[in-house]
């Protein structure tokens, strides 16, 4: 990716009601003419939400020109579900996955024929022959389970290493942090493009909550600025200008995009983007 050039990708979660899914096609409507790269769509663990994400993809793939991605979970999915799954996509002309590990099911209940998610990605690639391109998750700040931060880079460097297209990391607000750990994949001689994940900033006890749920690290001076905002136009305003400042960084560096997490809210992210060189 040449200097300053940009690509955005965006992920949605799947409404619960006609009207959700309605205001969700508006919004994706105006992002695709940012451009977008594509849409991914969520789901909970287990595939609780799973009819949802399908009614998603497939109202996004007949409303919109871009690309959906539905994202496929390990955790809580037999072979057969995965495979009814996968061929619904496939049968509506999908081709592009985020495939995850996902959450671990409360009191860590049974996990499935896939713990990780690298033994997910080669039963779709051997399944499916290699028909999907994958994306896969990536975690700057360490992934909270893991043991230790060079176990983490190992597994996911294990993973990159199969047929996937590259991977999406989890949100952080250091860009530090970020080019820290390409370049640590880079030494372990994983070059694949790895795509930094944006959340815009909204509300202060979100953004905490969402944070310590996924084992992202807030910066102290973050921290302390949102703390010296007492309402929330003051907050939203200086989320705005401080995501925007990261992802000029970020772009400047030369990464290979931007994927945002939009908590399906059109105003944020493009403000974010308008704010951009």
């Amino acid at each position: 990716m040449e200097k300053n050039s940009k690509t955005f990708s965006f992920e949605f979660f799947p409404p619960k009601t006609s009207l959700g899914l309605e205001k969700l096609i508006k919004v994706a409507q105006e992002l695709e003419t940012v451009p977008a790269e594509y849409f991914s769509v969520t789901f909970g663990a287990g595939g609780s939400t799973q009819k949802g994400t399908f009614d998603a993809c497939e109202a996004l793939f007949d409303l919109t020109k871009v690309p959906i991605a539905p994202h496929i979970s390990g955790i809580g999915s037999d072979k057969d579900f995965l495979i009814s799954t996968l061929n619904k996509y496939k049968n509506k002309g999908l081709k592009k996955l985020v495939v995850l590990r996902g959450d671990l099911p409360s009191g860590f209940g049974p996990v499935g024929n896939f713990p990780y998610a690298v033994h997910l990605v080669d039963f779709i690639e051997r399944t499916f022959d290699n028909y999907f391109e994958i994306e896969v998750g990536a975690y700057p700040e360490t992934h909270p389970e893991a043991t230790s931060r060079n176990h983490d880079l190992k597994y996911f460097c294990e993973k990159m290493s199969r047929n996937v297209n590259g991977a999406v990391t989890q949100f952080f607000y250091d860009s530090d942090v970020y080019f820290k750990f390409v370049e640590d994949c880079k030494k372990l001689g994983c070059d694949k493009p790895i795509t930094p994940g944006i959340m815009p900033i909204t509300n202060r006890e979100n953004l905490i909550r969402m944070a310590k749920n996924c084992g992202a690290k807030l910066p102290n001076s973050l921290l302390e600025k949102l703390n010296s905002y007492q309402n929330e136009e003051d907050i939203q305003k200086f989320g705005i200008e401080y995501v925007s400042s990261l992802v000029q960084t970020l772009v400047n560096n030369g990464v290979p995009g931007v994927h945002f997490y939009t908590i399906n809210k059109l105003e944020p992210v493009k403000q974010i983007i308008k704010l951009l060189d």
